[in-house]
């Protein structure tokens, strides 16, 4: 029968000698005194005896006792049997492989960061949980009124355990911080920082950043630790709230103290310093936490595409990207989404191909923000032909698709002028079963296509079937309606559309009343302009009483002045030019050509045309791009006289005079030039059309020529 052997002795293990291959190993016995200048380890062997003796091993002598009657009675599959049993086992334990350990090859190896966080306590069965579990579902139930009375049903007392697992089952942030005080009010245990972490991360969700404040002063104060998760919490939380600066104050409190922060904590405060505008800051701060150890995610790459995006740092984004490769870490759709954005921003539509091409090829699906932020970028572009490839793929391949792409790619063709193109994705809309049914966006821009192509009739259709289907009309919608109609003459459509929009709730802005002052440019009769002027009335009453005010030839131009001051201290800034622009119009519709020129002098008095005129050396330019077909050509007959009197006094000039109207990108965009060329000609100036589009070029010679001939009187008149 076999017997088991048991001793400990010192063994060193050699690896020069170890050979795997051979199964065999070599140990090498020393002496104590050797053993102690190497590296030692006591070690158990337990080993079964063979048929063959061995040779060298000797037994201890022990002294043999009788065995008691007890003993001699023990049944045999208490002792011989167990015995070999225990025997085999150990054998097995022995000769056995080690139980093999499954890594995840695609996780990122563990952080060398040193996270000081509160150690979870040892897992142990609470029978009290199904009865606290069902008392914090009925706090959650109750009013917030009750909740403090209810506390003092609680099932069981409020011990650390029974305290921490009804508290993370609140839900809502004020019944937590209620049960929080209420716990620590009773003082039946110390109030440990996973308590205060707790609580923190509730009031995270309600944004209340001074109640977290309050409770990391107060853990000061009382000794409480805070941990890495406390501050992770705090700054998160100001981040949220929009506390910047906050932010930043508790994450250098947090260096100080001497926590490394984790990667939440990273990604946070990069985002901090990112909407803060503080790009260096970002930088730096990258660099030396990815020296210190830290893995950045995806998360803190999107923050940094986004940062670079919104700056248009072409630069910066293919940094993100280097970077991105050289730490083996793959962009996912978010990150995707975020540089595409990034490289729509810098003005970047062919890169942006690029990386949409590469994310497909990576085996990624783009979601509807994906697809989106790429039509923006190609409508920002004007790549109408790569856009529609992109939504016939859409449609074959069936990626995703929401309203919000939808509208996207109706807006893209509204400013192009894809008037075919929209119909047909408009139509596609109305026939989908899911949630991309038109809204009132979707109307919008097709009213916009409509209007910019005259086709009053399609649009009056349109509005109808808005009526009817009940969808609410905005006030966009309404303007492009009103522009439409006003340039087809329709005014009684017009007058019907706008009462009808104001009935539904449509509140008019600036830029529908500057759409109202056009058409008034545009009425041929006074009656119609009385019937636009009865719109404008309800509108904007102030306006109406300027307009009232410039056309009285009896008006001073002291008075025009205080009055279009006030006029336009009342208007949005963006809508300040488009006023002055059709208030010269309405004059000049009037035959008041004086009056015209008075209001461009005031526009450029108060910094509305910034830019309208442009020296250098060699040439003098006029830039009327932003300026309506009357004011350009008040513009034009301004410049021509104050020409006219440099030539009076016989002034250096360059060689070269330039007049740039522009082209209009717009295929339904008439633009400048057609109508700035005809009022060329009725002056007869030596102003020729150029090699670049939109340019009209006249030489120092012809121009003075012509200035001597055209406006003599003119030049004494000014002397």
């Amino acid at each position: 029968m076999a017997t088991v052997l048991s001793t400990s002795i010192d063994v060193c293990f050699n690896p020069q000698y170890s050979d795997t291959k051979k199964h065999n190993t070599r140990l090498f016995l020393k002496n104590p005194s050797s053993l102690r200048q190497s590296r030692t380890r006591k070690l158990s062997i337990s080993c079964t005896s063979s048929s063959k003796q061995p040779k060298t091993l000797e037994e201890p002598t022990t002294t043999k006792k009788t065995p008691s009657l007890s003993d001699q009675l023990k049944p045999l599959s208490a002792t011989t049997l167990r015995q070999q049993q225990e025997e085999q086992q150990t054998t097995h334990n022995i000769l056995s492989k080690p139980k093999s350990v499954w890594v995840n090859p695609t996780r990122p190896k563990r952080s060398v960061l040193s996270l000081q966080r509160q150690k979870r306590s040892p897992y142990s069965y609470n029978p009290q949980i199904k009865d606290l579990r069902a008392f914090a579902q009925k706090l959650n139930s109750t009013e917030k009124s009750q909740f403090l009375s209810l506390l003092n049903e609680i099932p069981h007392p409020p011990s650390r355990d029974n305290a921490l697992l009804v508290l993370n089952s609140l839900r809502e942030w004020e019944k937590a911080h209620i049960f929080f005080n209420w716990v620590k009010a009773k003082n039946l245990f110390p109030m440990e920082t996973i308590f205060y972490n707790v609580v923190m991360k509730s009031l995270r969700y309600g944004r209340q950043f001074q109640l977290i404040e309050a409770m990391a002063f107060e853990m000061v104060e009382e000794g409480v630790e805070l941990d890495n998760i406390t501050y992770s919490t705090i700054i998160t939380c100001a981040k949220r709230c929009g506390l910047y600066d906050k932010a930043i104050e508790w994450f250098e409190r947090m260096y100080k103290t001497g926590l490394m922060p984790d990667e939440v904590t990273y990604s946070a405060i990069l985002d901090v310093y990112s909407k803060s505008g503080k790009v260096e800051e970002v930088v730096s701060l990258y660099e030396r936490a990815v020296a210190t150890g830290w893995n950045p995610d995806a998360v803190a790459f999107s923050v940094l595409g986004r940062m670079f995006g919104e700056a248009g740092d072409y630069d910066g984004i293919r940094y993100v990207l280097e970077e991105m490769k050289s730490m083996d870490v793959k962009p996912n759709v978010v990150v995707y989404n975020t540089l595409l954005e990034a490289m729509g921003r810098a003005g970047k539509p062919g890169l942006a191909r690029s990386l949409f091409n590469e994310m497909i090829e990576s085996g990624l699906s783009p979601n509807e923000k994906t697809l989106t932020a790429l039509v923006k970028v190609y409508g920002k572009a004007r790549w109408a032909k790569d856009a529609l490839q992109l939504w016939e793929e859409m449609k074959a391949k069936k990626w995703p698709m929401d309203f919000i792409l939808y509208n996207t790619l109706l807006n893209m063709c509204a400013d192009i002028g894809l008037e075919e193109e929209a119909e047909r994705l408009f139509g596609d809309m109305k026939e989908e079963s899911g949630g991309c049914k038109p809204d009132s966006f979707s109307y919008t821009a097709m009213l916009n296509i409509y209007g910019s192509g005259g086709k009053a009739e399609k649009a009056m259709k349109l509005f109808e079937e808005m009526l009817e289907g009940g969808v609410q009309v905005n006030v966009m919608g309404c303007t492009c309606l009103v522009q439409c109609l006003g340039k087809a003459k329709r005014i009684d459509d017009l007058v019907s559309v706008f009462e009808t929009s104001v009935q539904r709730g449509v509140k008019p802005d600036d830029r529908l009343c500057g759409c109202l002052l056009s058409v008034m440019a545009l009425c041929e009769s006074s009656e119609d302009g009385e019937k636009v002027m009865g719109c404008l009335e309800r509108a904007n009453p102030k306006l109406v009483g300027f307009v009232k005010l410039i056309v009285d030839e009896k008006t001073e131009f002291e008075t025009v002045k205080e009055e279009f001051k006030l006029v336009i201290n009342g208007t949005q800034v963006e809508a300040r030019r488009p006023f002055c622009n059709c208030l010269i119009d309405i004059c000049r519709g009037k035959k008041q050509q004086e009056r015209a020129h008075e209001l461009l002098y005031l526009g450029t008095l108060f910094g509305l045309y910034p830019g309208l005129h442009n020296k250098t050396v060699k040439e003098w330019s006029l830039d009327v791009r932003s300026l309506s077909v009357g004011a350009a050509e008040t513009a034009l007959e301004e410049w021509m006289r104050t020409l006219a009197n440099i030539v009076r006094r016989q002034e250096d000039l360059p060689e070269v005079f330039l007049a740039q109207t522009g082209t209009g990108t717009h295929r339904f965009s008439q633009g400048l030039a057609n109508s700035f060329a005809s009022h060329l000609e009725q002056l007869a100036a030596p102003f020729r059309p150029s090699d670049r589009a939109g340019v009209f070029v006249a030489t120092k010679e012809d121009l003075v020529s012509w200035l001597e001939s055209k406006f003599p009187p003119l030049v004494a008149s000014q002397a």
